[in-house]
């Protein structure tokens, strides 16, 4: 890197002779450090979940909240520096307040997205700026003819996607994987959290990596309320048993074929 970006890592506006942009791919880095992110659009709503690590056994279980409601229907959970991602949550909280004094409705999660890639998009133009260091999945439930629950990744580069389901953070790649397997078409909230949990256990290194917190947000429309709320306790506990049972189950699995290659 410091052969072919020397001269031109200096700012964020300055492109190298190769068409990259150094400062760009210097923030995506910072996703490589920080828990996995994953996001659901599902038949009834949306789920988030977001794997915590567990940096000092004195924090208090079920701080450092890394899903934030920015209204009653839309949720938006950030992997990478916290302190950056902050200022995203509090930017769409402010377009989502705007939006809705000026229009009388709420905004949906297409025009929230937008907007909050726009303004992570032009902090990558000028030079006396430099690009967030995380990535977000905004996950939103709107009306029936407004396209009904949506889920949009947003990169620091300020590239925006739509997705069935997403994945960020250190483990994007084999949680991608994972996701793939799924089928999207019958997939309910309740069963999302079941597979969520699975999928951040089984990405975890419980070996070289310290202890795991997960936190698991639904916006779900099969229950009364439909709006940004954290999973019910019995049923993340539940799926938190689940997904360490599967894990225990998939390591005996890899111990008995290692046995059966030594023998």
């Amino acid at each position: 890197m410091s052969a072919t970006g020397a001269g031109y890592d200096q700012s964020v506006s300055t492109f190298s002779p190769n068409g990259r942009v150094f400062q760009v791919e210097y923030a995506a880095k910072a996703l490589e450090k920080s828990g996995t992110c994953l996001g659901f659009r599902c038949i009834d709503g949306i789920v988030l979940a977001v794997e915590k690590t567990i940096l000092h056994k004195m924090l208090v279980p079920g701080s450092n909240k890394r899903i934030s409601a920015i209204d009653e229907h839309t949720a938006l959970a950030q992997s990478g520096l916290a302190a950056d991602a902050r200022q995203l949550v509090n930017h769409a909280r402010s377009e989502a307040a705007e939006y809705l004094n000026f229009y009388g409705t709420p905004i949906t999660g297409k025009v929230l997205s937008e907007r909050v890639a726009g303004h992570v998009h032009a902090a990558t133009l000028y030079w006396y700026l430099r690009p967030y260091g995380c990535a977000v999945l905004i996950g939103s439930v709107d009306p029936a003819e407004l396209g009904g629950p949506s889920l949009y990744s947003i990169e620091p580069s300020g590239e925006c996607r739509k997705y069935f389901a997403c994945a960020i953070g250190k483990s994007k790649q084999g949680a991608q994987s994972e996701l793939e397997k799924l089928d999207f078409t019958t997939l309910t909230c309740a069963q999302a959290v079941n597979e969520a949990a699975r999928i951040l256990y089984k990405m975890h290194d419980s070996i070289k990596e310290k202890e795991l917190e997960i936190e698991i947000t639904w916006i779900n429309q099969s229950i009364k309320q439909t709006k940004v709320q954290p999973v019910p306790q019995p049923i993340l506990q539940e799926a938190i048993r689940l997904a360490k049972e599967a894990k225990q189950r998939d390591e005996m699995e890899e111990d008995s074929d290692d046995d059966d290659q030594k023998d």
